[in-house]
């Protein structure tokens, strides 16, 4: 996603397309309003299409166009903490109380499906009144928001147009399945594409974590695409490690979302690393997690010799308490046992008899585990 504020962006643009091996979105009102200067009370419909045309003509993929944000849902957002945070939906609601005229992107919305039908492009229907805060979700101005998207999501689709549905934002976890609940039944099911949402807003430096809790629970839910955050968010720009860093939570906040959702394959990741944790295969464990360059950095800060690399052990615990390696010695015990008894005992069943017989044995003991 493009979302260049600043001078020249057309020939940014340019230069991320020319190089992108994926698709490329942007926000339309950002260069509408480079090209008036600046100035939003000069951003017109007309001007507006021609940024439209130029970007379809130049390859865009897909638009966040913020039509959902009309004249009438501008007041509900008064009494709120942190107001209208989105940038596009800002302009479209100052541009509304400017000329007290209906938003230009929703009065020409089958305009815009007409250049999207032609060019094959998707909208993203931006969510211009997302609440910016946790004590401003779920309020009217966001619902009034959402209903609106349904309706322009299903003239979208009479036109043949893909389209999914943006999302807030700041939404405490007990608020989060409401808004899931609503997104599908107002807009039909249609994609929906959140900002996280954060869970909490005290956590300035953290707001990859604050964001991907909440991004895990509504991903759980049904939510189609993550937007993740980074760092720096509410603070500054980020750099290439803030983006490493966002990314790295949102990979895992999908992941978890997955495994809550039953996918097969997530399960089966989980598994096959977990086996080679409890069979103490080093370069496995790094092989098969998210970030191996960093799973191997932390291990190797205290564990760097290369024999630590076959090691029953890591330097959490150590050789004499690790509870893996123990766990290891008693079923070897326990086998052993059931299978003196009776040779011809199921290995299974033998394992078992065998952890039931050294459970009797620990709890004659004291159940004591270090003496």
């Amino acid at each position: 996603m493009d979302l260049s504020t600043g001078h020249n962006i057309y020939e940014t643009r340019e230069w991320v397309m020319r190089n992108s091996p994926v698709p490329v979105g942007t926000v339309p009102i950002y260069e509408a309003l480079e090209r008036a200067d600046g100035r939003v009370e000069n951003i017109t419909w007309e001007l507006f299409r021609q940024v439209l045309l130029d970007q379809a003509e130049q390859g865009v993929d897909y638009w966040t166009i913020h039509a959902g944000v009309l004249l009438r849902h501008v007041p509900l957002t008064a009494n709120r903490i942190t107001g209208i945070v989105s940038r596009g939906g800002s302009i479209h609601a100052k541009l509304c109380l400017m000329e007290h005229k209906e938003n230009f992107a929703y009065e020409h919305w089958d305009e815009i499906l007409d250049i999207c039908a032609q060019y094959d492009i998707t909208l993203s229907i931006g969510d211009g009144l997302r609440p910016g805060c946790i004590a401003d979700a779920n309020d009217a101005a966001q619902f009034a928001e959402l209903k609106t998207q349904g309706e322009l999501t299903r003239r979208a689709w009479e036109k043949n147009v893909q389209v999914m549905n943006e999302g807030p934002g700041h939404v405490p976890l007990h608020k989060i399945p409401e808004n899931m609940a609503k997104q599908l039944e107002w807009c039909s099911e249609a994609p929906f594409y959140t900002l996280g949402p954060l869970a909490t807003d005290i956590a300035p430096g953290y707001d990859h974590i604050t964001s991907a809790i909440g991004a895990a629970t509504i991903g759980a839910l049904g939510t189609a695409l993550l937007c993740y955050v980074t760092p720096k968010e509410h603070l500054g720009l980020p750099n290439r490690d803030d983006v490493k860093a966002g990314v790295i939570a949102y990979k895992i906040a999908a992941h978890a979302a997955d495994l809550a959702k039953g996918h097969p394959a997530a399960a089966a990741w989980d598994a096959e690393l977990s086996k080679a944790r409890f069979e103490f295969r080093w370069y496995d464990q790094f092989a098969l997690s998210l970030d191996p360059v960093t799973a191997r950095a932390y291990h190797d800060a205290t564990l760097p010799q290369e024999p630590a690399k076959t090691a029953h052990f890591c330097s959490m615990c150590g050789p004499k308490f690790c509870s893996m390696n123990i766990t290891q010695e008693l079923r070897v015990l326990a086998q052993n046992e059931a299978a003196s008894a009776n040779d011809d005992t199921d290995l299974v069943a033998a394992a078992q008899e065998g952890m039931k017989t050294m459970s009797e044995e620990f709890m004659r003991r004291g159940a004591e585990l270090y003496h």
